[in-house]
């Protein structure tokens, strides 16, 4: 056996090593953490190889790390609790990367603060520490669903940047071994609203309110939500975000103020106040509006949440990120329906589905391509369509099977019914959806675009103003719905107003819907640019308009007006004929 003093030399050049892996790690483009998660790590590190390891606790790391005060009350703060579950994941995606050969090994295990090395060395300096467990825990709740000018700037540009960087990730090999079944989600902590009052009615309302914000965000399928409790187990990974406020009484009046709190940086997002009155009759309807608002704010697919994370630079990123960032690729291509971009965004979801088998939005938003292909693609290939059709179907159903309450695959399962003429079963779908989340503005909006192209005019158009209304994002989408419903209610006015805001300027089926209700309100002028604009970039699709108009339009009277009014916006177009030929014909003359 080895004495005491035999042993010190070791355990000194152990600790050495085991400062050195720590610098190693924190200075690491591969280590994903923030700067307040650096000292994290380098305190205990510090305290456990100075053989204080009993000392690691929450309150010590909350006092001199984060520089709380010494009033820190670990039980209503998860702080510390939140950062080391994020650090933790972010030493393992350090190992699985740029550290996989390094020979020193830190762990944080789940239950303690105190670190542990695989070096045997560091060990012999390092006496081991019972776990520990906090008083506040965190347990998953059920899940069930400024101005045009900045959305238009910022969703234009990551409709190709986002794209472009999330590329990379194709050509990256996958893996031989498939060991998740789908990646992480963005993760929201929702803590108790705090009750000002400190009154009965107010400890009820803060209570209310927290309990609805929960039940509306868990309608969104695309996060995961967490409720701050005094039972259950520790989150892990932790939340990115968290979701935290107050509720006050004034008189016979409440009021919330909420905030949204990027924890990686503290940085907060989102911060708004509601108010309502204390009538019994009146509380439970305003409790559930503000918590739909608060959901739809957030969640929504062009929300608080998709905006933070769109701009959101990971180096590196893993593979769950990296399929995750899949879906917001999707996003920002619905945007403004650039069609160049579609192929890169298809496969990059391919390969998503491909290594997690089990993503059901990626599902869903993969056969929400195959059907983006179909009704953008020109000219319109009928032999082939069908069974394109059957495709994107197929693919929305087995996301649907894969999660039945995602409202995203009931929404792709729709759209194809819709696209291929089904319209009561696309009806049933829809409604379905709507019911999971009626705060789901990407769904209304779609199911009321689909409604209404199908001669459901009274119905849809409704549903796509209000998804404009409540949705910051596709401007473009929802304005060339709303034309279409100025149109075909006869009230060009309006019509011409809502073409005249869409900018979507690649994009084909806009440009004929603006000649269509140009030639229709008898703007000869703007008319004929946009069918000179067509016969330039795409002289096949006013070719063979009956079709393209036919495969997108339910009504026959709807398929009429829509062609006549063609007939209208410009002399070179007559049906029948080839509008663009005598177009040709003068480029041809000598």
């Amino acid at each position: 056996m080895r004495d005491a003093t035999a042993i010190v030399p070791e355990a000194i050049v152990g600790a050495d090593e085991c400062r050195a892996q720590m610098k190693k790690i924190v200075s690491s483009p591969d280590f994903e953490a923030t700067e307040r998660e650096h000292r994290f790590l380098a305190y205990i590190v510090e305290e456990a190889l100075q053989g204080r390891g009993d000392r690691i606790k929450a309150y010590s790391i909350a006092v001199e790390v984060f520089g709380r005060e010494a009033s820190f009350d670990a039980q209503h703060d998860p702080i510390v609790r939140i950062a080391a579950g994020h650090l933790r994941r972010a030493i393992e995606r350090y190992y699985l990367t740029g550290g996989r050969e390094d020979p020193v090994r830190i762990n944080i295990p789940k239950g303690s603060y105190v670190p542990q090395f695989s070096n045997i060395e560091c060990a012999a300096a390092v006496p081991p520490a019972p776990a520990q467990t906090g008083p506040e825990h965190l347990t998953a709740a059920p899940s069930d669903s400024d101005s045009a000018t900045f959305w238009r700037g910022l969703i234009g540009g990551l409709s190709v940047a986002t794209v472009i960087v999330f590329a990379v990730w194709l050509f990256l090999p996958s893996p031989p071994v498939q060991q998740a079944k789908s990646p992480e989600i963005p993760r929201i902590l929702v803590m108790r609203l705090e009750d000002m009052a400190k009154t009965g009615s107010s400890s009820s309302i803060a209570n209310g309110l927290t309990q609805e914000i929960v039940a509306q965000l868990s309608k969104f399928k695309e996060i995961v939500v967490l409720q701050a409790t005094e039972g259950g187990v520790v989150a892990d990974p932790p939340p990115r975000f968290v979701l935290a406020g107050s509720v006050d009484l004034a008189g016979d009046t409440f009021q919330l103020r909420i905030r949204f709190v990027n924890r990686e940086d503290g940085s907060v997002l989102w911060a708004d106040s509601f108010g309502g009155t204390l009538k019994a009759s009146e509380l439970v309807h305003a409790q559930s509006l503000i918590a739909s608002s608060v959901a739809t704010t957030l969640v929504q697919s062009y929300g608080v949440i998709f905006q933070a994370d769109a701009m959101r630079a990971v180096a590196n990123p893993p593979d769950d990120w990296a399929a995750y960032s899949c879906t917001l690729s999707y996003y920002a291509y619905r945007a403004n329906v650039e069609r160049h971009v579609l192929p890169q965004v298809r496969e990059c979801l391919e390969k998503a589905v491909k290594r997690y088998p089990e993503y059901a939005t990626a599902w869903a938003l993969l056969a929400q391509t195959y059907l983006e292909d179909i009704r953008f693609r020109v000219p319109y290939d009928a032999a082939v369509s069908p069974q394109d059709l059957q495709q994107a179907l197929d693919t929305a159903r087995h996301a649907v099977r894969l999660d039945p309450y995602n409202t995203r695959g009931l929404q792709a399962e729709m759209f194809a019914l819709f696209f291929s003429k089904q319209y009561e079963a696309g009806k049933v779908v829809g409604e379905k959806a709507i019911k999971l989340n009626p705060n789901d503005t990407e769904l209304i909006g779609e199911y009321g675009y689909r409604l209404a192209v199908s001669g459901d005019w009274a119905k849809g158009c409704p549903l796509i103003a209000e998804a404009r209304a409540r949705n910051p994002g596709m401007f473009s989408y929802y304005e060339s719905g709303l034309a279409l419903c100025s149109y075909f209610d006869n009230d060009l006015e309006q019509a011409v107003m809502w073409i005249g805001k869409t900018t979507a300027p690649s994009n084909p089926i806009y440009h004929a819907i603006a000649a269509a209700i140009y030639g229709e309100a008898g703007l000869k002028r703007e008319a004929e640019k946009e069918v000179s604009w067509l016969c330039e970039n795409h002289p096949a699709l006013l070719k063979n308009i009956r079709e393209e108009v036919t495969i997108r339009l339910g009504r026959a009277q709807d398929i009429e007006l829509f062609i006549s009014s063609l007939g209208k916006a410009d002399a070179l177009f007559t049906p029948g004929k080839n509008p663009c030929s005598r177009l040709e014909a003068v480029d041809n003359h000598p």
